[in-house]
């Protein structure tokens, strides 16, 4: 995911298209709303996709914010950020939220509430200057003060970076007022540029410490977050650390919020690591209610399914579906999983990697003929769940019975509406609203 803080973009171009996937199937024309939720929830915001640049994702945002009712892209805001773990998506339907005379009264509450890290400060403030440096809103001053006032002097020292936009620039800006006498000389330092450094492993390795000795380090104090461990497993694997060392820490790391392709992804890169990756990624799905009854599970495994999911990620779509599909193959009472492309293939019945494995190997990553594999399905269950990008080459009819449409792609047009219920994005939040439907 773009920082825009370290970026200068250029003016965001928007063109039209047909009601067509761009596979060529015929689309379904649906409401500003659904539009804009189908672009942001599943959205690296500014990164390119396989049928579209970030650019025309971007400007398709802020076309379609103005169009939506203000507490509707409040709550959209809320729930990319908080249901999604998305980051820069939110910050920009609140700064288009900013630019609309029918949507500014609601930027100071939503803009403190999805600030949720200290550098997202200086981050929204790059974005509202994107077009242009501006004044800022009273609305937004208003925002960003409260938002401040969250971050501790871990947070602010952690984020504390070099940058057009800086975290000082933004107290300065909106005169925000510190709540104790202890924030207040906490801001001092920030302003003075005397913050203590904060013992992460960044700011360790920075100052030339052997790599061994810092992630040993941080793994004997089990200081590592999940997804920090997950994302330099194969650093310590280079650094050469005690593998017995990593075994211990990912039993022990809090892994309950951590999304299965995160496992994925770690295990690709670190494979002699894969069985305790597994164990930790099985332990973040203990405790999920089960769906009952019988479910059929479609993975779309077509070449567009195979682009990163931004340009500095080293995952790709495929392992965001994947992910879903472990997820969904525990937590179902009974199951089939089937995968498409060009053709359908039933996957064998496995679980865990051995299951993405499965899937990812079931055929060659062709074309889209969602239509035909919907065809080929048996007629009995009690849900279909597809996961897909919803870019289909052929027609695409409604499901047998309780069909979800999961789309895990921000492209303007798909096909999983109408008799579909439609779902954006991979968040286990999908299976709060699987629940909440059949309930």
């Amino acid at each position: 995911m773009s920082r825009l803080n370290v970026l200068k973009l250029s003016h965001l171009g928007f063109t039209g298209a047909p009601l067509r996937t761009y596979e060529g199937a015929p689309a379904v024309a649906i409401s500003a709303e659904a539009q804009l939720r189908r672009t942001v929830l599943a959205c690296m915001l500014w990164e390119d996709q396989f049928y579209e640049d970030g650019e025309t994702i971007a400007e398709r945002i802020a076309k379609l914010v103005p169009r939506v009712d203000a507490a509707q892209v409040a709550a959209l805001a809320v729930e990319a950020r908080e249901a999604m773990k998305l980051r820069h998506a939110p910050l920009l339907l609140v700064r288009e939220m900013a630019r609309s005379a029918t949507h500014r009264a609601l930027v100071a509450e939503t803009l403190a509430r999805v600030i949720q890290r200290a550098d997202e400060l200086a981050e929204f403030l790059a974005i509202y200057w994107k077009d242009g440096r501006q004044p800022l809103s009273a609305q937004v001053k208003k925002g960003l003060a409260a938002a401040f006032a969250k971050f501790d002097a871990y947070a602010l020292a952690k984020y504390d970076r070099s940058g057009p936009v800086k975290l000082r620039d933004v107290l300065f800006l909106t005169h925000a007022k510190p709540l104790t006498a202890d924030q207040a000389l906490l801001w001092r330092q920030l302003i003075d540029g005397t913050l203590p450094s904060p013992e992460t492993w960044e700011v360790r390795l920075s100052r030339g410490e052997q790599k061994r000795e810092v992630w040993e380090s941080m793994l004997v104090e089990n200081s590592l977050g999940a997804l920090a461990l997950l994302r330099n497993l194969r650093n310590m694997q280079a650094a050469g650390v005690e593998p017995e060392l990593v075994r211990q820490a990912l039993e022990m790391i809090r892994v309950e919020r951590v999304l299965p392709f995160r496992f994925l992804a770690a295990a690709r890169h670190a494979p002699q690591w894969e069985p305790w990756i597994e164990q930790a990624m099985f332990a973040s799905l203990r405790g999920q209610a089960a769906l009952t009854g019988r479910t059929v599970l479609l993975v779309d495994v077509s070449g567009s399914m195979d682009a990163r999911l931004s340009a500095r990620s080293e995952m790709v779509r495929m392992d965001a579906a994947a992910g879903l599909a472990v997820l969904l193959r525990e937590i179902s009472e009974e199951v089939s999983v089937y995968t498409f492309s060009e053709n359908l293939k039933l996957v064998p019945n496995r679980r865990g990697f051995a299951l993405r494995d499965a899937i990812v190997n079931s055929q060659p990553h062709g074309g889209t003929q969602l239509g035909r594999a919907l065809a080929g399905l048996p007629s009995s269950y009690d849900r279909l769940i597809v996961i897909t990008d919803e870019q289909s080459r052929d027609r695409v009819s409604g499901p047998a019975g309780r069909g979800y449409m999961i789309n895990v792609a921000s492209y303007r047009n798909g096909v999983g509406y109408g008799e579909w219920t439609h779902i954006d994005g991979w968040s286990e939040a999908i299976l709060g609203y699987i629940r909440a439907m059949e309930a």
